[in-house]
């Protein structure tokens, strides 16, 4: 059934009609469409979505596999060998064309699609009100008439008529073009108001930067403001990596080394005297022979595996280059709450009335006996205790819900929640408490504010109440509640308590209130609330995520610094770092306020050692993230607010949360977490580095079995021998080898001890320095193994085809066996278990049984001028190519007893932690 268009009987526009008309066009109401009619709307009106722009054709991903320069040599070498009547070896050139084109279709068909099912699993959320509950759905479920709700930080997920605004402002720049935030409202514009002027409603698209609102669903997907302009926003240019560039870089490197060698092939031979069209057709197999064509081809599975692995262990790729960036990340800034705790918060300790009130029995899921002296004060009705627990629930957008099994059922921020159950188990029914106290109006929390308040009525009187930081409160307050009765606010009485709660490691928020002289006409608009009184504290606990303190302790172990940056009390912080092994005892705590004093160049120096930040504010999570950056670090941090966002995005990889995160956050970062847990980050550091590993032992592979080709060459013409192989020969070699065992390392494992050394530094090149010594070593090694079993072979028979057979089946075993030396750069072959990577082992032998079938075959005996050869020389064979084993494992033990010096690592990877600064 194709979506209907949404009418309404009214000639005037949404934004020209009252909200009481909106909700009878709409056939809707406060209290939300029913289920049932929110799915026949959705079947009648269809998803809520925009057309994406269209995956690419299979033609273009098709051409796309002829786009490298090194494709371009098998190209031309194919039409030069044709136009010169070599129809075997164009043939043979075309085939190995074919199947490279072939196999990068399907792996990159494969990788787009797998790469689109991972954008999917960040699928954008709305909060619903239907049956007059909360829901958090899919925004594509959304319907006409759905009653959405908005906050600070969300996308807009469809075209909403407002019923109701506090304090929000939403940046509409996608659609008007202009940056400063819009102010909404609730009543009705001019029918002709433009756009820009159309206060009443939040468009698809836009970001709230501000507030909170709800308000009616009036137009979907294609049907929004932004569905008709949609056609000028699809089709973005997904750019280059910053890995890919290098891989290209590198693929015009190596294509010009080869085009060199080739020519130097051609060169000596002329000289040498062979003819100039057989060391033509001689160059041009050696190119080809050479040439790495399926470093494409496995560069794009390699990254594309990665990337799903990733996914499994929760951490959703937004952008490529953070797959390369995390193997290089030598500092996690990372949240305290949801990430490094469970963001699962139980009111512990409350302090009213100059009195701390223990309330442990609430900490179990069925609590024990509430203490008769607690639950006294808390029904006292005027009492400090009492009155806390009021603000906490008045001052509070969560909702909680009783369960037969004598529990709650929660929905809203955690923090709000607890003080939501801490107020229920000690006799505060929220509720009922909410239905006494009308609420008017409220001023929702913003991390710059850092409170919040609510406006109520209660028996002709208007009230304020107020929940915040402490030290923020205190600064609205004049007077505090002590034996019912307001006396002057001892600051440092109250401050003294805060720090004892924080000390033990809780979350504390401060509650006040005041009776106002008159109602205000509009709390958005009133001055900040002053002349409170002080009701009490309220300490939660939150406790540390099991596994995060191991996975600090890893990432210590893998070169990487953690560092925590919290907007919680800075003894709160400290005693969470000092569980979680962040840092010791008496470490250095920076707060907001002390990064406000300090300048640049001041900043610069502290954050070499303080690992905890505390009252931080996202302006100044900025500032740190350019300090560590200023040292050379590799900085990955964390958010979920809208004002994270700047801080995400000047991070080398930005980590916003999947689950309590804001949609800016999530648009901002490179990497989303799908559990808001900061061991994902370790995971995802663990498969950043392997992926680059399996990068880098591809390329390794190729080059080096490239090289082999390539001397065994040059050498046979400086010596004047007859050439080991035809080009026909070399091709099937390049066939052989190189198509199968190349994918298969694309699957590798990553290697035990791959958290367990420093950070890779940032630009450092694909092959390493070790590798380009080894890639000489093993090409000189089976260049000349295959020499020296090529002139055996001919010295004993004079048949200078069984030869050649001999030669082409040897440089065949020589890269098979090599293969298992690139499964790692340092760990012995022998060490690795050799069926942890059963695509390389079943690559291996159909390499091998597909070459023997080919000498045994009468037609690619033809093609490729081989004859069968007898077992005495499959045993000589495979006694010369594993030299090639032996020889790389002798140079890893070399290599790992006169380690390379790393003069360029990460300071922080170099420098040891001692154990005052470090509590395992």
């Amino acid at each position: 059934m194709n979506p209907q268009p949404l009418t309404h009987r009214s000639e005037s526009p949404w934004h020209a009609l009252p909200v009481s008309e909106v909700e009878s066009a709409l056939d809707t109401g406060p209290h939300g469409l029913s289920p049932a009619e929110a799915g026949s709307r959705l079947v009648r009106y269809g998803p809520n979505q925009l057309k994406e722009a269209p995956p690419p054709s299979d033609l273009v991903i098709l051409l796309h596999q002829f786009t490298s320069p090194l494709i371009y040599i098998l190209v031309i070498a194919a039409l030069i060998t044709l136009y010169l009547g070599d129809y075997i070896d164009a043939a043979v050139i075309g085939v190995v064309l074919l199947l490279n084109a072939v196999i990068g279709f399907i792996q990159e068909r494969r990788a787009e699609h797998a790469v689109r099912a991972l954008m999917r699993l960040i699928v954008p959320q709305a909060r619903a009100v239907r049956d007059g509950r909360d829901y958090e759905i899919e925004s594509r479920e959304l319907v006409p008439g759905d009653l959405v709700l908005v906050e600070s930080g969300d996308r807009v997920p469809a075209d909403i008529r407002l019923a109701s605004a506090t304090a929000l402002a939403a940046d509409e720049s996608l659609l008007t073009g202009e940056s400063v935030p819009v102010r909404k409202q609730t009543g009705p514009v001019g029918r002709e108001a433009p756009l820009a002027d159309r206060a009443d409603v939040l468009f698809t698209g836009s970001i709230v930067t501000s507030g909170r609102g709800r308000g009616y669903v009036v137009a979907t997907g294609e049907r929004t403001e932004l569905g008709a302009i949609a056609a000028q926003v699809r089709g973005e240019v997904r750019a280059a990596t910053p890995l890919q560039q290098r891989m290209t870089r590198f693929a015009h490197t190596i294509a010009i080394v080869v085009a060199v060698a080739a020519s130097l092939a051609f060169a000596i031979g002329v000289l040498m005297g062979e003819s100039p069209a057989d060391m033509f057709l001689v160059a041009v197999a050696l190119a080809v022979a050479s040439v790495p064509e399926g470093l494409p081809v496995v560069f794009t599975i390699t990254l594309a595996l990665g990337v799903r692995r990733m996914a499994q262990r929760n951490a959703i790729i937004r952008r490529l280059p953070a797959v390369e960036t995390l193997g290089s990340t030598t500092t996690i800034g990372s949240d305290k709450t949801g990430t490094l705790t469970e963001n699962r918060m139980t009111v512990l300790r409350t302090w009213a009335g100059g009195r701390e009130y223990a309330l442990d029995a609430l900490e179990q899921e069925r609590p024990a006996e509430i203490p008769a002296d607690v639950e006294a004060a808390a029904k006292t009705e005027h009492g400090a205790l009492a009155l806390a627990l009021l603000a906490g629930v008045l001052t509070n957008e969560a909702e909680v819900y009783r369960t037969e099994e004598d529990g709650f059922d929660t929905h809203g921020d955690p923090t709000e929640a607890a003080l939501l159950i801490a107020a229920a188990r000690l006799g505060v029914e929220p509720e009922e408490a909410r239905e006494a106290f009308p609420l008017f109006g409220q001023i929702p929390f913003e991390s710059e504010r850092r409170y919040s308040a609510s406006f109520h009525e209660r028996d002709g009187r208007h009230l304020v109440f107020v929940k915040g930081a402490p030290e923020r409160l205190l600064d609205m307050c004049a007077r505090m509640l002590l034996d019912g009765e307001p006396v002057d606010l001892d600051r440092e009485r109250v401050l003294n308590a805060a720090q004892d709660l924080a000390a033990q490691g809780l979350r504390v928020l401060a509650m006040a209130y005041r009776a106002l002289p008159e109602r205000p006409e509009d709390v958005e608009v009133e001055a900040e609330p002053g002349g409170l009184i002080f009701l009490g504290l309220q300490g939660m606990k939150d406790p540390p995520r099991p596994g995060v303190r191991e996975a600090v302790a890893g990432c210590r172990e893998a070169g990487m610094r953690v560092i925590m940056i919290t907007g919680d009390h800075a003894l709160t912080a400290r005693a969470i770092a000092r569980e979680l092994g962040i840092t010791g005892d008496g470490a250095p705590v920076l707060t907001g306020v002390d990064l406000e004093k300090m300048d640049a160049r001041a900043l610069r120096e502290r954050v070499r050692e303080v690992s905890v930040y505390a009252r931080v504010a996202p302006e100044h999570k900025l500032r740190i993230v350019q300090a560590l950056q200023s040292h050379g670090e590799v900085v990955a941090v964390t958010g979920d607010g809208v004002n994270d966002a700047p801080a995400l995005k000047a991070a080398d990889i930005g980590i916003a949360m999947g689950k309590s995160g804001t949609d800016v956050a999530r648009e901002a970062a490179d990497m989303v977490l799908a559990d808001d847990n900061f061991i994902s980050i370790y995971a995802a550091v663990e498969e950043g580095r392997v992926t680059f590993d399996n990068v880098r032992k591809v390329t390794f592979f190729l080059i080096s079995t490239g090289a082999a080709a390539i001397l065994t060459i040059l050498a046979t013409l400086v010596l004047r021998w007859p050439l080991p192989l035809l080009p026909a020969q070399l091709l099937w070699l390049n066939l052989v080898t190189n198509g199968l065992q190349d994918v298969a390392l694309a699957f590798e494992p990553g290697e035990s001890g791959v958290l367990r050394r420093p950070p890779r530094r940032p630009g450092e090149g694909v092959i390493s320095p070790l590798l380009w010594e080894r890639t000489v070593v093993t090409g000189i090694v089976m260049a000349i193994g295959t020499l020296l079993l090529f002139q055996w072979e001919l010295g004993r028979t004079e048949n200078l085809e069984r030869a050649r057979t001999v030669a082409l089946t040897t440089m065949v075993l020589f890269q098979n066996f090599h293969v298992w030396n690139a499964r790692s750069s340092q760990t012995s072959a022998f060490r690795i278990n050799p069926f942890s990577n059963p695509f390389l082992f079943v690559a291996v032998a159909a390499a091998l049984a597909v070459h023997a079938g080919a000498l045994y075959l009468p037609f690619m005996q033809f093609v490729l001028r081989v004859e069968p050869i007898e077992p005495s020389a499959w045993v000589r064979i495979v006694l010369v190519a594993v030299s090639v084993l032996v020889v790389v494992e002798l140079h890893k033990a070399f290599r790992r007893a006169v380690p390379r010096q790393r003069a360029a690592a990460p300071r922080q990877a170099r420098r040891p932690l001692s154990p005052r600064q470090v509590a395992r």
